[in-house]
């Protein structure tokens, strides 16, 4: 396996914080802001280890907060839960399934922005926050449902592209020599 694939994951996810914290003509359009690390981490638990996800969730996480007017930290706890719980259950989901993509992109945008809200609550940090929370709330979900498939297609040409292909198990063990006809 190459690093490839792990650099893009970690560019992406770096991309992704600038861009929630700093496009204002997208934030104006949508009325919230462009949330896609919850699609990026459904991704992560689903196609990496749990080592690369940790330092993901760690390093997305910290990459936000340094941007936004938040707690140092408060977004790694979110981000770090979905990949954990999305990685202890991969062989249990349909990975490759686009509707299966699609509402995991769809829960996970919807937990992360809850969660943090939640741990914000918690601490003594003052929100304004009403009814049209749930609008913004609805948006970030639908956004990162839609954006989940596509980043499971990119990532995964990414991943072909630069990665060895798999070699096809054979039934025969290699050192050992079938001899055929009379002894």
């Amino acid at each position: 396996m190459t690093w490839i694939p792990t650099l893009a994951l970690f560019l992406v996810a770096w991309l992704a914080a600038f861009a929630q914290t700093q496009f204002r003509p997208v934030v104006s359009i949508l009325e919230t802001p462009v949330g896609l690390l919850p699609a990026l981490m459904v991704y992560a638990s689903l196609s990496f280890d749990l080592v690369t996800v940790t330092c993901l969730a760690a390093f997305a996480g910290l990459s936000l907060d340094a941007l936004s007017s938040g707690p140092t930290g408060v977004s790694i706890v979110p981000l770090f839960a979905v990949g954990f719980v999305l990685h202890l259950r991969r062989h249990l989901i349909l990975r490759d399934q686009t509707y299966a993509q699609f509402w995991l992109g769809l829960s996970a945008g919807l937990a992360v922005p809850f969660t943090t809200l939640l741990l914000l609550e918690l601490g003594s940090t003052r929100l304004i926050h009403g009814p049209f929370f749930v609008i913004q709330l609805g948006v970030l979900g639908l956004l990162n449902g839609v954006v989940c498939p596509a980043m499971f297609r990119g990532f995964d040409a990414i991943r072909r592209a630069f990665d060895y292909p798999a070699l096809p198990e054979t039934p025969f063990r290699p050192d050992r020599e079938i001899k055929r006809g009379r002894l």
